[in-house]
């Protein structure tokens, strides 16, 4: 079967898989939002929420390295939550999760946390050598930044 697109519709995809991959991307999200609201990930938001740090040197200095092999708690969050992220900003690059979906459930919060996390990624990619790391999680901040002006625009 060819899919072509012609006049805004996908011709060759009958109504029921659209429902069905419809049906999917929202069964994700409300799994996504569980997940978010799950005790585990909401004290791992805390964490970070009070972490006090200027910088990545600052907050190597208060918290140690990020290759420290004791693995303190707040390192433990910043990596679940900054991979929670990285994996819905994955979703959203690959169309398989609606940018308007994700920020009515789970975005209120992204914009924030990756302007707090920002310069510690931007320090253990340079340290670890990984200039990609968590790339999902920066993705989906620019898309919620351009959600926002775009929100912004028509009120």
């Amino acid at each position: 079967m060819s899919i072509t697109k012609k006049k805004g519709s996908l011709r060759g995809i009958s109504p029921l898989r659209f429902i069905l991959v419809k049906t999917r991307q929202t069964d994700t999200l409300i799994r996504l939002y569980l997940t978010w609201e799950s005790d585990d990930l909401q004290e791992a938001f805390e964490r970070i929420v009070t972490a006090e740090f200027k910088d990545y040197n600052d907050f190597v200095k208060k918290y140690g390295p990020i290759t420290s092999p004791e693995r303190p708690p707040v390192h433990r969050a910043l990596s679940r939550v900054s991979f929670f992220f990285h994996g819905v900003g994955i979703l959203v690059h690959r169309k398989l999760a609606d940018i308007g979906l994700v920020d009515a459930l789970i975005g209120y919060g992204v914009i924030w946390l990756w302007e707090k996390m920002k310069p510690l990624v931007e320090g253990w990619r340079k340290d670890l050598n990984m200039p990609k790391s968590v790339w999902g999680f920066e993705y989906l901040y620019d898309e919620m930044k351009k959600r926002e002006q775009q929100v912004a625009k028509i009120q």
